[in-house]
């Protein structure tokens, strides 16, 4: 890695941007859920339900939910009768996860406090690996890829849901002033946090694009690489496979 990342716009140690941003999630969390909900329409929902569709997580199978926070995606693959061990760097965001959990009954998940660059789990540990709206926030995102790799078991299944870019004509560009105008602005009023929420819109706007982040997961070592790009590109799920 070079001395200075990207931490949003502004350019940082690596040490600095992993602290920040989890700051960012810190502050975040108790309201990260009804934001979500705000800033997408509720779409966020049906992206979600696609994603887990396209994991098809079976029943016993050993998953790894990187960045799981809330447990959004973990809570859709347990119902599934998947074994899913929600990890996150945040302990914050884990902890409003676990709460969800209980109240909603939710069985078969682990929690488990984890930096996806520098995964404590065993080699081959993992039938599959899934991280949604994540993947941006990572200081290295190759070391994270290549150490999802590592915990995959032979066979195994890499997925990503992340923003990116829309090629839509018109629809990109209206977008990008929508969420440098608007997303802060409903940050402040919902959650009293307007820094946090334009460090989001920014991260999201240096993330690659969809092709270009394909060929970083190709480069981590896995095969059958795929790009599927939803509203044009603004949101795609990524997926590879461990050979």
């Amino acid at each position: 890695m070079s001395d200075t990342v990207n931490f949003g716009d502004q350019l940082v140690s690596p040490e600095e941007k992993t602290r920040k941003v989890g700051e960012v999630f810190s502050s975040v969390a108790r309201r990260y859920d009804i934001m979500n909900d705000l800033m997408s329409a509720g779409m966020h929902r049906l992206w979600k339900d696609r994603f887990v569709a396209r994991v098809k997580p079976q029943p016993h199978e050993q998953i790894l939910d990187m960045a799981g926070g809330t447990g959004d995606i973990a809570f859709r693959m347990a119902k599934r009768g998947a074994r899913v061990t929600v990890s996150d760097i945040n302990a914050d965001m884990l902890g409003v996860g676990e709460e969800r959990a209980a109240k909603k009954d939710i069985e078969g998940l682990t929690w488990s406090v984890q930096n996806a660059e520098t995964l404590s789990f065993a080699d081959r540990a993992f039938d599959a690996y899934t991280i949604a709206f994540g993947i941006r926030n990572v200081t290295d995102i190759p070391k994270a890829l290549r150490e999802a790799h590592r915990v995959l078991k032979f066979g195994g299944r890499f997925f990503v849901l992340e923003f990116s870019t829309s090629d839509w004509p018109g629809f990109g560009e209206a977008y990008d002033l929508w969420a440098d105008k608007a997303i802060p602005k409903i940050g402040k009023a919902v959650t009293n946090d307007e820094a946090s929420y334009r460090y989001l819109v920014e991260s999201i706007r240096r993330f690659p694009k969809p092709y270009d982040f394909e060929r970083m997961i190709g480069d981590a070592g896995f095969v059958r690489t795929r790009t599927e790009t939803l509203m044009g590109g603004l949101v795609c799920i990524w997926s590879g496979w461990k050979a």
